[in-house]
């Protein structure tokens, strides 16, 4: 079976198989952060509704995806780190 790659792809492969593609630094670090988001957002004793465009909760929705949350959840710890001055407007 014939694998068939775009040019993104196969510019990936080249960069892999010339050892030129690391994993990103601080991994461990990165996953304490999101773990600490997690774990600030499950405290949760409030409900709050509210009504954003679609385009807004589409985009949220695209980067929970990157970020590997779930969108409530990255919601959630957007407004947490505003509230607590690691994010700022």
């Amino acid at each position: 079976m014939e694998n068939k790659f775009d040019n993104e792809e196969l510019e990936i492969l080249d960069l892999l198989e010339n050892g030129k593609l690391n994993s990103k630094a601080n991994i461990e670090d990165r996953k304490n952060e999101l773990s600490e988001y997690a774990q600030n957002t499950i405290r949760k004793n409030k409900r709050v509704n509210i009504r954003i465009s679609e385009r807004d909760l589409t985009e949220l929705q695209r980067q929970a995806i990157t970020e590997g949350l779930p969108y409530q959840t990255f919601i959630s710890s957007i407004l947490h780190r505003f509230v607590n001055g690691n994010l700022s407007v």
